[in-house]
């Protein structure tokens, strides 16, 4: 596997007409690896983007691609001198030509051309539409063609932007897991902008969380998921919900649904109140539990519901059931918490909030062999 760094930036400010959108970013990729930008949008993921490609200068910091600075304050190498592609939105492909000849159009001078454009349209499974034009494709392959045409010039980095999002559901999820396979058969690094995290999770070995022109947390998914370190990443990532607690040891937390214990250990002072991260999958039915919520909505997701649930004091939930259990909005359902992890972070206003990260960090337990 390569770990040669490939991408760094470094305290990187960028934006439009001197506003930072963008601010002390630092971010690093390895060659071969693929990386996403996700958050809302106006978080400053697709200003980033367009500023790795050079179509934005950067007001402070820099980019370094390789062993090359190719932007920093008052620098901004050419975009066509940085051997960096891009899959638009759009696909933005040339009408007038075949689905070939768009593929082909950044290497026609090269003596190999037709080989390499024969073995992408493989690649990307459209060998047998090479003779079409982009109007008679579906979205699916015209942006198979888009991908193609940007992998043919060898780029040392692809950049896509939201990729899939004039697609349909289905297709999208397919055309990620695609996706993916493809540049990880060419090896090609690349940075993926999207606001969809099933998306970002599926195509990407690395996410970066932004959150009003900052990055929270860049991370692999598993981590984001697990270990998030802001109460941002933990609501953003995975319909994550808080409820307030009272940290009555390193590793266990009083809450209205009981004593919620997990695997690591925080160095909060105990008895401070904190906010306990809570995920649907984390609530699950107990019809013999003494702790009762009443259903208050529901939404029918196929395999399973995903449940509103309120406590007797007024506190709200939500729960994914087995779908073949079904049960109404006011019947009272019996529940119990089902996590190993605990992840909590100072409630706002308590004597913790002002502890620095260092020292209100997670502490994991090391398991005895």
């Amino acid at each position: 596997m390569n770990h040669e760094l490939l991408l760094s930036l470094r305290n990187l400010s960028c934006g439009y007409q001197e506003q930072h959108v963008v601010q002390g970013l630092n971010l690093h990729l390895n060659a071969g690896d693929i990386g996403c930008l996700l958050g809302p949008s106006g978080c400053g993921k697709t200003t980033t983007l367009r500023a790795i490609a050079g179509f934005e200068p950067v007001l402070e910091g820099e980019i370094q691609l390789a062993d090359q600075i190719i932007s920093r304050a008052g620098f901004t190498l050419a975009p066509e001198k940085r051997r960096i592609g891009m899959v638009f939105q759009d696909y933005a492909l040339f009408p007038h030509l075949t689905v070939a000849e768009n593929v082909a159009f950044g290497i026609r001078k090269q003596p190999n051309c037709d080989k390499q454009v024969g073995e992408l349209l493989e690649l990307v499974k459209l060998h047998q539409l090479a003779q079409r034009y982009p109007h008679e494709l579906s979205g699916g392959q015209q942006q198979r063609v888009s991908l193609a045409r940007a992998l043919a010039p060898e780029p040392r980095l692809l950049l896509l932007d939201e990729p899939f999002s004039n697609l349909d559901g289905e297709l999208r999820r397919r055309l990620s897991h695609e996706v993916r396979d493809i540049l990880k058969a060419r090896g090609t690094s690349a940075i993926l902008v999207t606001h969809d995290q099933e998306e970002a999770f599926a195509v990407s070995d690395h996410v970066g969380v932004f959150n009003a022109g900052r990055l929270e947390q860049w991370d692999t998914p598993f981590n984001l998921y697990h270990e998030p370190l802001t109460p941002f990443v933990a609501s953003f990532v995975g319909q994550g919900y808080f409820i307030r607690g009272q940290l009555v040891s390193a590793d266990a937390v009083q809450t209205e649904l009981g004593v919620i214990r997990g695997n690591r250990a925080y160095t909060l002072p105990q008895g401070c109140a904190v906010d306990v991260l809570l995920r649907p999958d984390d609530i699950v039915p107990a019809p013999e539990s003494e702790l009762k919520a009443r259903i208050i909505g529901k939404t029918f997701l196929g395999a399973a519901t995903l449940y509103r649930l309120q406590l007797p004091t007024g506190s709200q939930l939500e729960a994914i059931f087995p779908s073949h259990a079904d049960h109404l909005p006011g019947q009272d359902v019996g529940i119990r918490v089902a996590a190993d992890h605990l992840v909590v972070f100072p409630a706002p206003g308590s004597v913790a909030a002002h502890f620095s990260p260092s020292e209100s960090g997670v502490r994991r337990f090391s398991s005895a062999v």
